[in-house]
């Protein structure tokens, strides 16, 4: 009888960081389920293992519960071993200006916070019940920006990956009852559709002397998720080069 495959849930996953990740999930024998704001994902075939792609604005709350509905169909009583919350959103102005707290929208830092930091705690307590299950692990993808001021990252953005960064402590400490580990990966300068050519200013900083890549972030993610890091929880990782520490 064939081993059952472990089935991980990843959200933002049509480019980049989630992408990479769900792409690494399946090569290490797992099976995915994903979403994104975009119908369709990635190039060429997805592979079996690849369960579903589901259209969903997890800034909606209806959007979010026809999500969890969704995927909960789809596993039809399976456990969760993993679910990464990586979606995310940082506006610009028209002018790529960065959006501060002197000046946008503050309407906008509500959309920010909704796919930020609330689709990552809907969604956790979402399948909470699977997760513990699969004695399964959650992984919040953060961003340097939360904890310094970055010169491109508006502050919604900013603020609300620090907020999540304060979830993630608070989730490992409840989620532990359920036998589920909660951590966070603080990606810096990750070389994805979000960085612009503006951006190579900073690799000066970077003491790697390089942006990073989603399949850095990705290998991060994976790791926190797998058996190795089975003592690990309420701990945030930073893939960044080393750019934090300056």
């Amino acid at each position: 009888m064939s081993a059952i495959k472990k089935i991980a849930v990843v959200t933002g996953a049509s480019r980049g960081i989630g992408y990479a990740t769900a792409s690494l999930f399946i090569d290490k024998g797992w099976q995915v389920i994903t979403c994104s704001r975009e119908g369709e994902i990635g190039q060429g075939d997805r592979g079996t293992n690849w369960i579903a792609h589901i259209e969903a604005d997890l800034t909606d709350a209806t959007s979010v519960n026809n999500f969890i509905e969704m995927v909960n169909k789809y596993i039809d009583g399976k456990s969760i071993s993993a679910l990464v919350n990586n979606a995310g959103v940082s506006p610009k102005a028209d002018n790529q200006e960065r959006l501060g707290c002197l000046n946008g929208d503050i309407d906008a830092w509500r959309d920010v916070f909704e796919l930020n930091f609330y689709a990552p705690l809907k969604l956790s307590r979402g399948f909470a019940a699977a997760l513990h299950k699969g004695v399964g692990a959650i992984v919040n993808v953060t961003s340097i920006a939360g904890h310094k001021v970055h010169p491109f990252a508006g502050s919604a953005y900013s603020s609300s990956k620090a907020a999540l960064s304060a979830l993630t402590r608070e989730m490992a400490n409840e989620f532990a009852a359920l036998d589920v580990r909660v951590n966070a990966v603080a990606p810096g300068e990750i070389s994805t559709s979000m960085i612009q050519p503006k951006y190579e200013m900073l690799i000066p900083r970077i003491p790697l002397n390089r942006m990073g890549t989603a399949e850095d972030v990705a290998r991060t993610i994976y790791y926190l998720c797998s058996a190795d890091a089975e003592y690990i929880t309420g701990t945030e990782i930073w893939v960044t080069g080393g750019q934090h520490m300056s």
